[in-house]
């Protein structure tokens, strides 16, 4: 049994600031967009509405915290805590008294986020880490202090570095760069990588930089850094690998993609697997993401003739919203449409949308995933990623043969 500590906090205001380039930075005040969660008669619940913007009230007392954690727990002892929130676990005060409560001595703590701005002190990593913190999610952006400072904001970015230094001697560390082109990618991100492995880090993480709405920027804050463009998906995934080929460490992107699983949409690669599947037996349109859309058609061609798979405009299925279903052409979709599970629309507004041409569209939400990104896969094999798919797959199948036209 794994549980959630989820500490609260607000992105922007409980990290110490914006970074430069972050998701949240400059966001408006939204409209719900709708999503799976919410009443069919309905539009907007409280995450569609909140929670999609980490729309926290500040970091939550200790108390509270803990109290839900062993609401969770039940009286048992959890195999593993994962301490996560909306701001920067290293900006929570109660960070350690935390570590020490929920971890008990001998319960391993994972630390879901942190990119070091609110250590103070160059050796704070080493009671976390006598407290039972044996994993750590780390932002580092760059290994230079001076890229910290300027890009992330970082007070003291030597003091963030030093513990990162000591996690790595003693947990599974698991770093994170945002890659913006000309700034930490290139040299810098070599120089990053060196450091990374030197320190013994586990595995590293590139994040594709999103600078407009198609790249997932949906909360109305596009453009993140104005007159950047971001680095094309072909560029992305060279350049994940490349630096993968380089160094001994992990290396994976998000939203795409893993060198040694193949991941995401690792069954695409991998024929010998689609024979643990149900056979297909109706017919549907398959709406998903711009990059899934050539790896999830190579996977449905596999399986047969009557699913076709169409691409919306965004990269990334589950920030499709309903002004991607407005630009689809209405030509190349079935009668039966299943759609990614965390679709942020409202399915009375997408079956409106789909139904405009006079034909009604029967709408469905498909699995929540069907694969995996760089931020799951980094710690994962071949098998786990494969057994993963296909799981999500036959729910997916399933869903089309009783269903489908």
């Amino acid at each position: 049994m794994e549980i959630l500590a989820d500490v609260g906090g607000r992105p922007g205001l409980d990290c110490r600031g914006f970074c430069s380039y972050c998701y949240f930075r400059g966001v408006k005040s939204i409209q719900p967009f709708g999503c799976k969660f919410c009443m069919p008669f309905k539009k907007g619940c409280d995450y569609c509405s909140r929670a999609i913007v980490e729309g926290y009230p500040g970091f939550k007392p200790l108390d509270m915290v803990v109290f839900e954690v062993a609401q969770k727990a039940c009286g048992s002892i959890p195999d593993k805590v994962t301490i996560s929130g909306g701001g920067d676990l290293s900006c929570y005060p109660e960070l350690l008294p935390l570590a020490k409560m929920v971890g008990q001595g001998f319960v391993p703590i994972h630390l879901g986020y942190t990119s070091g701005k609110g250590f103070t002190r160059e050796n704070e990593a080493e009671a976390l880490v006598e407290a039972g913190v044996r994993e750590v999610s780390f932002t580092v952006f760059s290994t230079r202090p001076e890229m910290r400072r300027k890009y992330m904001g970082d007070r003291h970015p030597d003091v963030a570095l030093s513990n990162l230094k000591i996690f790595c001697e003693s947990c599974d560390v698991y770093c994170a760069a945002v890659l913006i082109p000309g700034v930490n990618d290139g040299p810098e991100l070599e120089k990053t990588c060196c450091d990374l492995e030197e320190m013994g880090a586990k595995g590293l993480i590139l994040m594709r930089f999103a600078n407009v709405r198609e790249q997932g920027l949906i909360l109305g804050n596009e453009p993140i850094i104005p007159g950047v463009t971001p680095h094309t998906v072909e560029e992305f995934r060279r350049i994940v690998t490349e630096t993968a080929n380089r160094h001994s460490f992990r290396v994976t992107g998000t939203p795409l993609w893993d060198p040694v699983t193949g991941a995401p949409f690792a069954l695409a690669a991998h024929p010998e697997e689609i024979h643990r599947l149900p056979a297909l037996r109706r017919g549907a349109t398959v709406i998903t993401s711009s990059v899934a859309q050539p790896m999830l058609k190579a996977i449905f061609q596999q399986l047969g003739e009557d699913v076709n798979v169409v691409a919306a405009s965004k990269d990334i299925g589950c920030l499709i919203t309903i002004e991607d279903f407005m630009e689809l052409d209405l030509a190349q979709v079935k009668d039966t449409v299943l759609i990614p599970g965390r679709t942020l629309a409202h399915e009375k507004e997408i079956t409106k949308i789909l139904s405009r041409d006079g034909r009604n569209r029967l709408v469905i939400r498909g699995p929540d995933m069907l694969t995996v990104d760089g931020e799951m896969s980094i710690s994962m094999n071949t098998r786990e990623v494969l057994d993963i798919e296909v799981e999500a797959f036959k729910e997916l199948i399933e869903a089309i043969n009783a269903l489908g036209v």
